[in-house]
């Protein structure tokens, strides 16, 4: 706002106020934009470290990643930081099974989880919900309902049949706890607002009840009342005992809600950084530094 003399808020279509730009804050401009008082964008809140859930080891996609090992601990979120094009998402893909890898392996639980195999990653307990929501999240012709069921029609089938009513009660539990604005069920996913489609995503997602959750860029291009909706769920997540690994390219996203932040460069890892330590200047530094031992 720093080259405007004034400044106008629209919310759901409807005008709502204009102020000049000396006489009003940012704090009372997101306000009119979101209708309510939003008290705490980062609202986390502390939840209970407990066993590694998430493991992965010496993952290597030639000219891609390499050498990447992590971990992900019950009730933990962790942060992946990095500029962009230092492979984040594309190691995200691998470890759900969407792209190959040539070396290392992915456990959950103790379990090794088959490379190349989104399936049966989903059957051991992870969930990806993807950087593009509208081409890789959602079937955007289709409604609000179906796009919910998605990943759990086999479930909801019965004797082999998938009824309506039943795909219906499922949609619906999930849309009520993610509090998805939506007239109907059957509603088309495309005419919704990007906060809501990222709701949708994430409750297709959620109603597999993952043991690990993979988000990435959880908030892009949504409202920052939706924002702080989606921390305060990924919080609530992790404080039921999920495992969070969140990749994002805001860094007061990742300094506000990771416990953990893990920083990549040019396909390698080279920090791993606790929540009390991690600020913008060392998070920065490791995602265009090499590491010294690197040199």
């Amino acid at each position: 706002f720093a080259l405007c003399d004034t400044v106008t808020v629209m919310r759901d279509g409807a005008y709502i106020a204009t102020s000049a730009i000396a006489d009003t804050t940012v704090d009372a401009i997101v306000r009119q934009m979101v209708g309510r008082e939003i008290t705490e964008l980062f609202p986390k809140q502390p939840a209970e470290i407990g066993e590694p859930l998430l493991e992965v080891e010496h993952l290597t996609s030639p000219g891609v990643f390499q050498d990447i090992s992590f971990t992900v601990r019950a009730g933990e979120i962790v942060g992946l930081a990095g500029l962009v094009g230092a492979g984040r998402s594309e190691v995200a893909r691998a470890v759900f099974g969407v792209d190959p890898y040539s070396a290392g392996t992915v456990k959950l639980k103790g379990k090794i989880v088959p490379s190349g195999r989104p399936t049966a990653a989903m059957r051991a307990g992870l969930a990806l919900v993807p950087e593009d929501r509208r081409k890789q999240g959602l079937v955007v012709e289709s409604g609000v309902g179906q796009n919910i069921t998605l990943a759990i029609r086999r479930r909801l089938t019965k004797f082999g049949l998938l009824t309506q009513r039943a795909e219906n009660r499922a949609a619906r539990e999930w849309a009520s706890r993610l509090e998805v604005k939506t007239h109907a069920l059957d509603t088309v996913a495309a005419t919704l607002s990007g906060g809501n489609q990222q709701k949708v995503v994430l409750a297709k997602w959620l109603a597999t009840e993952p043991t690990v959750l993979i988000i990435d860029e959880p908030t892009r291009g949504i409202d920052v009342g939706t924002k702080s909706e989606v921390h305060r769920l990924l919080s609530e997540l992790a404080g039921r005992g999920m495992g969070i690994l969140m990749i994002s390219s805001e860094l007061p996203e990742v300094l506000g809600m990771a416990d953990r932040v893990l920083v990549m460069r040019e396909g390698r890892l080279t920090a791993d950084i606790a929540r009390a330590e991690a600020t913008s200047e060392n998070v920065m530094h490791a995602a265009t530094h090499a590491p010294e031992h690197a040199r």
